[in-house]
């Protein structure tokens, strides 16, 4: 096994506006907008290519964000998953997978290449339990469990062809993943792809690159790991945050990351969280759209 490349990438700051948990940063490809997501604020933030940053505050804490066919975002509250108009303000109820029994909130999600909003909980009790759950939500409202068994549902991305999604849980330091169908979004069997040490970084949120290579913030670490389909940690890139938590290809070429990371004082002295960016030498994929 090849030791991994070291690397320390030229990062430049993205936002001067502190988060609390910054999270789910998506690349909105047709208007160079960047948007992500403050859990904690709560906020929907939008990064316009002038620099001009929209807050959108929400009514309960916001786990993560996807972009729909139309001008809306599909958002996961601790309410459920809502439709989100920005030009109106105006949400529109999808559903509530979780349901108000579970001590649970909505965490990492994603739009699949089925169309779907795959979004995952993430266990509130202290000390917290095994009841979080991955789920596949239709427009329509409909979903699907499709995961148990999970403390903090976490790194959900595809493959370039659409055939494997990744997932990983952050509380249990693993990451797996499925055979997956992009026309139905049918899994098949999860199998676990690597575990991982808090010097390695809990795996955190994550993207893939168009190589196949799957990157996951090491949340614990202050790095982001590149890890091959065989599950191999190829590239660590040091980061000057502390704890980043999810990474997304932007940019007119999608071959700039911007991370996202949490306010922690885990250092030694208090860090807020931002948004930073640096180039690679690896280009993303373009997000699906929710409908």
């Amino acid at each position: 096994m090849t030791a991994p490349r070291v690397i320390r990438p030229d990062v430049r700051s993205v936002i001067q506006q502190p988060l609390t948990v910054g999270e789910s940063p998506v690349w909105d490809e047709g208007t160079g907008t960047l948007w992500f997501v403050d859990i904690l604020a709560p906020a929907l933030v939008r990064l316009s290519p002038s620099g001009k940053i929209d807050r959108f505050d929400m009514p309960a804490a916001i786990g993560a964000l996807g972009l729909c066919r139309d001008h809306r975002i599909v958002v996961g509250l601790q309410t459920g998953v809502h439709l989100f108009d920005p030009v109106s303000g105006d949400f529109e109820f999808v559903c509530d997978p979780v349901g108000r029994d579970i001590n649970c909130r909505l965490n990492d999600g994603k739009v699949g290449p089925d169309g779907h909003f795959w979004i995952g909980s993430f266990s509130e009790a202290k000390p917290q339990t095994n009841d979080a759950a991955l789920y596949r939500v239709g427009g329509d409202g409909r979903r699907r469990t499709v995961a148990t068994g999970l403390t903090s549902s976490n790194g959900l991305a595809w493959s370039p062809d659409g055939r494997r999604m990744y997932h990983s849980d952050s509380r249990q330091c693993f990451l797996q993943a499925f055979d997956f169908d992009p026309d139905t979004g049918d899994l098949g069997d999860g199998r676990r792809l690597r575990s991982f040490t808090e010097d390695e970084g809990r795996p955190d949120g994550a993207t893939t690159d168009r190589d196949g290579f799957y990157w996951s913030a090491g949340v614990s670490a202050g790095r982001l790991n590149r890890i091959s389909p065989e599950g191999e940690i190829v590239e660590i890139y040091i980061l000057p945050v502390p704890a980043p938590t999810m990474p997304c290809f932007g940019g007119p070429d999608l071959r700039t990351l911007f991370v996202t990371s949490l306010s922690t004082d885990r250092t030694g002295r208090f860090e807020a969280g931002t948004v930073i960016a640096f180039d690679v030498d690896a280009e993303g994929l373009a997000p699906f759209r929710f409908g």
